[in-house]
């Protein structure tokens, strides 16, 4: 059998296949010198041995075995730790011979959203020469989320995000943006990137479904080719001169979880693991890939007695696939805490992780005490010393081969504090470009005329925090302004700038009337989100549910005269027929990044070469939609896209709306009684905590009712009767949260919505909120949702004791609630204090004539 493009779909077709093992090494190459995207694949009976082009010197492992040698235990544990910036100094680094730090997304030098290029390379430098003083002199990698761009530092380019790159369907594009980051990466002293995403995404429910290039794992495997080998400059012995250390992420299957859900199950066979969620890195590891980080993920299917669990605690997936039958040699890296959520372990202890085959372990905060119980568990048996010596042999492998040992200090390296490496805006702009996707041109409205006069309307239209999304300069991409962004050009300004001011107005709501006006350009679509906050779940497709406001601006425009192009700004395809109905042109702009004049450009000028690298929906719950499968039914296939000038004429499409949500919210029964979560102290199962920076793990609430953070304190308090209550006070210093949450598992709730529950509460408040606060529920997070209490808690400042009253159907648009793990939350940013009581799920509350309305907490 082989995986074939035909008509857009990826079907099977016979082929003949080797009862050996097979053997993939580097892909067939295009006239450009690129990995070709295949039409199709061959079926593999197994997973195959992976031929690196990455060789090394020789000698290394003579060099590496003398380094070993000399090592302590503790040293060789300390280069297993990876901790993050805020959380050690460059002394710590020398003190615990620490062989690798991070910062996540969202985290900068001296916790500055601003930090320059000096500020990167000075505190590079100090982690470089913290190391090089150490005993063992052994060298510090730092490692960064660069996914799009260096996207975590001010002032840099940010490339369209892969769902785009995927639409391009340019492997020699993505080499060119690999290399170009890589030269990013070196501008600010950072030697590894924790990119690509190899997932290939099957249900776009999913909130890192734009972190995917596509859902046909043909593109997948030559993206993966070529990104490793921009990244890594190309060389076989050692990463170039102007390379960095890459990363194949994440493995394996995180784009193929039931319902699309964040760090959940995938299902899949193991077939289909071989021939789908694999392909991307038999890409990467052909081009040399030096890491492979695991995916938080589990691998079950009862039915097929597949029961590997979590990832990060699987030997199958890691010492007998990866290791074993694909004989990768490089290093494996867990992600952030990805160990504590192995059964039985915590985030600073997990012999499980290790045994399987985890060397490096992202442990942020926790690091002094995995490093204190990894050394115990090594003398105590639980860990084998040569599981601890092959994982530090893998981590100077590729310190030797990324060629930091013979390497200057971070400032000292080739495109240090160079504004220009900063500043890819050419690339990124040919990149956007590259990846409009046209869907709909009626009567070849685009390209617009040279000098149109344009009204221009649309959320997205001058906001490049949207048009760059999650992962950047902030984790989920949010508070971020315009300012944010020195070097950017949101859209509007790119049609300025080729337009002129004079033949462009902006009215982000469309009440101008758009008489007099060659066309309307309407700039619509998702806000940012990353990895979780983006999951759907059993939230609708249809975007005029989700962004309301979109809807709403296309009514006010359409049918007066001038026609209606509608760009889309979003991180994976949507219901969206209405908007299309309105809108006599429709592009997919997908997040093109920060070079807005791209888009500006094909609108004005034609050259659309976009594909849609994902199927399009044509009702509002048909998820999980790919090519092949038996029920495909898009309302544009994979592979679609117009060409400028191509005459094809799109008809009125189906408006029926869907469902509030999609799946079954039925079931578990009716509840009659009270569900009580605290009632004076914790009513179990739950138990209560505060989250913040600090410990977004949890800290739990001792029996004296008291915990503390730097961003939020939990004392007991006076409600109804004495120390009834919790008063829990938020210092604005940073996000945190008080929740009550049965740490033991999820429970089936769905009686309460059946039985029209309200949760109910008593509360004090003694100080309004300053910012946004939401309550919310979780499904094992980040399946969750909220609602917004901001007004709530205001209005009840200064009063006495209220009993809250929300309809848990307010949270049922995304809430799993035959799985629900966490019933209360309360969570802010900014000032504000609040006790809290008797905390429960009351049957039929929703009732009450107090109860508050849905309506009054969005």
């Amino acid at each position: 059998m082989s995986l074939t493009l035909l008509g857009g779909a990826v079907v099977a077709t016979p082929a003949a296949v080797a009862a050996e093992q097979p053997v993939i090494g580097k892909p067939a190459f295009d006239r450009d010198g690129c990995a070709r995207i295949e039409k199709s694949l061959p079926t593999l009976a197994d997973w195959p041995k992976v031929e690196s082009r990455f060789k090394g010197k020789g000698g290394d492992e003579q060099r590496i075995a003398r380094i070993l040698e000399g090592m302590t235990l503790e040293e060789k544990v300390g280069q297993m730790t990876q901790p993050e910036i805020a959380a050690i100094t460059p002394d710590e680094v020398r003190q615990y011979s620490i062989g690798s730090v991070l910062n996540g997304g969202g985290s900068w030098p001296n916790k500055d959203k601003h930090a320059s290029q000096q500020d990167w390379l000075k505190l590079a430098d100090a982690y470089w020469e913290a190391a090089k003083g150490s005993r063992t002199k052994i060298p510090v990698i730092w490692g960064i989320d660069a996914v799009h761009g260096n996207n975590n530092v001010y002032g840099a380019t940010v490339f369209p995000h892969n769902i785009g790159l995927g639409a391009a369907q340019d492997p020699c594009l993505v080499r060119d943006i690999s290399a170009a980051t890589a030269r990013q990466i070196r501008a600010t002293g950072q030697d590894w990137a924790f990119a690509p995403t190899l997932a290939v995404v099957k249900d776009d429910r999913w909130g890192r479904t734009y972190e995917g290039f596509s859902e046909d794992p043909r593109i997948t495997r030559a993206y993966g080719y070529e990104a490793i080998n921009g990244l890594q400059d190309g060389s076989t012995k050692r990463i170039g001169y102007n390379g960095v250390i890459g990363t194949a992420k994440h493995f394996i299957g995180d784009g193929g979880t039931l319902k699309g859900q964040d760090q959940g199950v995938n299902p899949s066979s193991e077939a289909e693991m071989i021939n789908v969620h694999g392909q991307g890195y038999y890409g990467a590891l052909a081009a040399g890939s030096q890491t492979v980080m695991v995916s938080f993920n589990s691998w079950t299917n009862a039915e097929l007695g597949i029961d590997e669990g979590k990832l990060h605690g699987s030997d199958k997936a890691l010492n007998e696939i990866l290791k074993g039958k694909m004989g990768f040699d490089g290093l494996v890296v867990s992600d952030w805490n990805g160990i504590g959520q192995v059964p039985g372990c915590t985030n600073a202890s997990c012999p499980q992780a290790i045994n399987a085959g985890i060397d490096i372990v992202m442990v942020p905060n926790d690091w002094k005490a995995f490093i204190a119980n990894t050394v115990d568990q090594v003398k105590g048996g639980q860990v084998p010393l040569s599981r601890i010596d092959d994982a530090v042999t893998r981590i100077l492998r590729v310190k030797l081969r990324s060629g930091l040992y013979e390497s200057q200090k971070p400032s000292d390296r080739s495109y240090a504090n160079s504004d220009e490496a900063l500043k890819e805006t050419w690339l990124a702009r040919d990149a956007v470009r590259s990846s409009q996707t046209l869907l709909k041109n009626n009567g070849n409205v685009l390209p617009l005329k040279p000098k149109s006069k344009v009204l221009v309307v649309g959320k997205s239209a001058d906001s490049i925090q949207n048009q760059t999304g999650g992962w950047t300069l902030s984790w989920q991409g949010t508070g971020n302004t315009n300012a944010d962004f020195p070097n950017a050009t949101s859209i509007l300004a790119g049609l300025k700038q080729q337009l002129g001011d004079v033949n462009v107005t902006f009215d982000e709501k469309g009440d101008t009337d758009p008489k007099g006006y060659d066309a309307v350009i309407a700039v619509i679509g998702e806000t940012p989100y990353a990895e979780g906050v983006g999951d759907l779940t059993r939230k609708t497709l249809e975007a005029s549910k989700l962004y309301p406001e979109d809807l709403a601006v296309l009514d006010k425009v359409r049918g007066k005269g001038a026609p209606v192009v509608t760009v889309y700004v979003g991180g994976r395809p949507l219901y969206m027929n209405k908007e299309i109905n309105r809108s006599d042109a429709f592009v997919a702009a997908w997040l093109p990044g920060t070079e807005g004049g791209g888009v500006a450009d094909v609108l004005l000028k034609g050259g659309f070469k976009g594909k849609l690298p994902y199927s399009w929906p044509k009702s509002a719950c048909q998820t999980p939609l790919n090519a092949g499968s038996a029920d495909y039914d898009p309302l544009f296939k994979l592979g679609y896209g117009l060409k400028t000038g191509q005459r094809v004429t799109v008809g009125q499409l189906d408006e029926t709306a869907g469902p509030v949500t999609c799946g079954s919210t039925g079931g578990g029964g009716t509840a009659t009684e009270d569900l009580e979560v605290f009632n004076r102290t914790d009513v179990a199962p739950y138990k209560g905590f505060i989250g913040s920076a600090e410990n977004w793990g949890g800290t739990e609430i001792g029996p004296d009712g008291t915990a503390s953070h730097a961003e939020i304190g939990v004392v007991q308090s006076d409600v109804n009767v004495q120390q009834d209550g919790l008063k829990a006070t938020w210092t604005g210093t940073g996000p945190a949260q008080l929740y009550f949450q049965n740490p033991a598992g999820t429970n089936d709730l769905r009686g309460y919505l059946n039985a029209d529950a309200a949760l109910e509460f008593d509360t004090v408040v003694h100080e309004a909120p300053a910012n946004r606060t939401v309550i919310s529920m979780h499904c094992v997070y980040p399946c969750f949702s909220e609602v917004n209490a901001t007004k709530l808690f205001t209005d009840l400042a200064g009063a006495p004791k209220s009993t809250v009253k929300i309809p848990v159907s307010c949270f049922a648009n995304g809430l799993d609630l035959e799985n629900v793990n966490t019933p209360f939350l309360v969570y802010t940013d900014g000032k504000f204090s609040a006790s809290f009581a008797n905390v429960r799920w009351v049957p039929k509350g929703a009732q009450d004539p107090d109860a508050r309305p849905c309506s009054s907490l969005s």
